[in-house]
């Protein structure tokens, strides 16, 4: 219990590290680029709270952390990265 304690206090602080700033400054419609409370949550759950929030963002994609992905940058899409229980890893971004 108290390694599972340390893993979530890591990725917590690993989320404070990442840019300020979104690639998604130019996206017309979009109000939120990050999703920084749903780390460690279901992809379920986050991709409905996503929706919810922007619905301009049709193009919620699951992916396995660690999983090679391209690399262009989308005004329509997130990428939920999770693990293999299915729980978000990576703060969700526009892009």
């Amino acid at each position: 219990m108290e390694k599972l304690a340390h893993v979530v206090a890591f990725l917590l602080l690993a989320s404070l590290f990442q840019p300020l700033m979104s690639q998604s400054d130019g996206c017309p419609g979009v109000k939120k680029e990050t999703w920084p409370e749903l780390l460690g949550v279901p992809a379920k759950l986050a991709r409905e709270t996503i929706q919810k929030e922007e619905p301009t963002l049709t193009n919620v994609q699951t992916v396995l952390n660690g999983r090679f992905v391209t690399q262009d940058f989308r005004c329509d899409r997130v990428r939920l990265w999770v693990n293999v229980l299915d729980f978000v890893v990576q703060t969700p971004r526009v892009g």
